[in-house]
This record gives C-alpha cells, sequence and structure tokens, in this order.
C-alpha cells in the first residue's frame, strides 16, 4: 500500500469552513491530478450542515446533501500530513509536535457564504502545492513510505 499525503480541515462545528476547504480542496487536487486524500471534521460537530452552506456548495456543483459533520478523533490527527484549523483550538486531541496551520481570519460562513468561501478558495492552491511537494516522512513514515 502506497502512503497518501492527507490534509484534515477542523472547525468547531464541522459543518461550514471544514466542509467548504474540503470539498474545494478535493476538486482541485483531481483537475490537477494529484493523489491526495482531504477531510474535514469538527471539535464539537454540529447535527447536520446549514443549509446555506449546502445551497452555496450546490450552486457551484458540489453536492453534499446527506452527510453529516464528523467528531475529530486523535487518532486521525497523528495520521495527517496537514493540519488546518478555523479558529478552534484542537487541545488534547492533537499529539505532540503537530503543526497546526491557522485560518482564523476567514470570515464566518453564517454572516457571508460568499465571503467566507472566496477567503478559503483563495488560499487553497498554495496548500495544495506545499502538500503535493511535501515529502512522505515523519509521521511514522521511513524514506520508503514504510511504518
Amino acid at each position: 500500500m502506497t502512503p497518501t499525503r492527507t490534509v484534515l480541515f477542523v472547525c468547531l462545528h464541522g459543518s461550514a469552513k471544514s466542509v467548504i476547504a474540503t470539498e474545494y480542496f478535493r476538486r482541485l487536487a483531481r483537475q490537477r491530478g494529484l493523489d491526495l486524500e482531504v477531510a474535514g471534521a469538527g471539535v464539537e460537530p454540529d447535527a447536520e450542515i446549514p443549509s446555506r452552506v449546502v445551497q452555496g456548495l450546490l450552486r457551484d456543483g458540489i453536492d453534499v446533501r446527506g452527510r453529516r459533520p464528523r467528531q475529530l478523533t486523535r487518532t486521525e490527527l497523528a495520521k495527517t500530513t496537514r493540519v488546518v484549523s478555523f479558529g478552534c483550538e484542537l487541545g488534547d486531541l492533537a499529539p505532540e509536535g503537530l503543526t497546526v496551520e491557522r485560518w482564523d481570519d476567514v470570515p464566518a460562513v453564517s454572516e457571508d457564504f460568499q465571503k467566507a468561501r472566496d477567503a478559503i478558495v483563495a488560499r487553497l492552491p498554495r496548500l495544495l502545492e506545499e502538500t503535493a511537494a511535501r515529502p512522505l516522512l515523519g509521521r511514522g513514515l521511513s524514506p520508503s513510505g514504510q511504518p
């Protein structure tokens, strides 16, 4: 099995910013033919994704209907290549030495979906390029990719 680079987007409720970032990152990686995994989670997940997020994504051809926010886990953080946080603390879930990139200045989705989406999407190409270029060392992998 070949190890894959993974990006994890985390927001407090796992239902807006992390969902938007996950879906646009996935789309961008696919368009560029890059084998990257991406996921989103919440520290205190909501029961559902708000309709404004679902509808905003649908307008751009991304369908998240029926999906539910999910709880962030320590195990998931330990296996992730890159972590981006939207204004939330990971607390005891974060393994020692974990580097978290913070995008705390992204506007609230509840106030302006378009502005929040645009702020997130503008940062994704840099994150994608840096992640794709990052060696698969650390996080328990040797240069050969074996644990």
